[in-house]
């Protein structure tokens, strides 16, 4: 008999399969965003060693990078919607609101970069996330617009971004994590 189509391929862990540090990690974590412990955290968070370090990694991205907030938001929310990854797309809307990024951003990045009313930097940004993700590479006329409008090491940050996210789809895709449910309001 074969499970639900939708069905976690590996189920959340609890407090005593992630490990307590894990658990402090992920209940912080949800209280950020505004949910219980992320299902994707408490996923990983059973392979309890490369989770952490997954973590760090990640965490120099977001919120720890060189990207301005809303742009990191905008990048992750366009690969999110390429990918079709649900999860990742509500998760990040909701983050993306602290960062700058109202409701008709997140439609205008389902149009994509070339949407009316993206600033210069913005749309450039957006559309290197677009060609990243179709080539997996980036026109050496798509890496002249980022130049003229980000530093190098934002660049190196912004294609580390894009294939973090891409990653990250992948394996919220493949597991099929569920997606967290909104804290109730008090």
């Amino acid at each position: 008999m074969s499970a639900e189509p939708d069905a976690p391929r590996v189920a959340p862990g609890g407090r005593r399969d992630v490990g307590p540090l894990n658990w402090l990690i992920c209940a912080v974590s949800g209280r950020v965003a505004g949910t219980g412990p992320p299902n994707l955290f408490l996923t990983l968070a059973r392979q309890r060693g490369l989770f952490r370090g997954w973590l760090w990694f990640g965490g120099r991205l977001m919120p720890g990078g060189k990207l301005k907030r809303r742009e990191t938001e905008l990048v992750i929310l366009r690969v999110a919607h390429l990918r079709e990854c649900r999860y990742e797309f509500d998760h990040h809307v909701r983050l993306a609101r602290r960062a700058g990024v109202r409701a008709a951003d997140v439609e205008r990045v389902k149009e994509g970069p070339d949407a009316d009313g993206w600033r210069p930097r913005e749309q450039a940004v957006l559309a290197a996330a677009d060609e990243l993700h179709h080539r997996q590479d980036l026109s050496d006329e798509t890496w002249a617009r980022l130049r003229a409008r980000l530093s190098e090491p934002e660049c190196v940050e912004l294609c580390m971004l894009a294939g973090h996210y891409e990653m990250l789809a992948t394996v919220i895709t493949a597991l099929r994590v569920r997606p967290d449910q909104p804290r109730p309001r008090r």
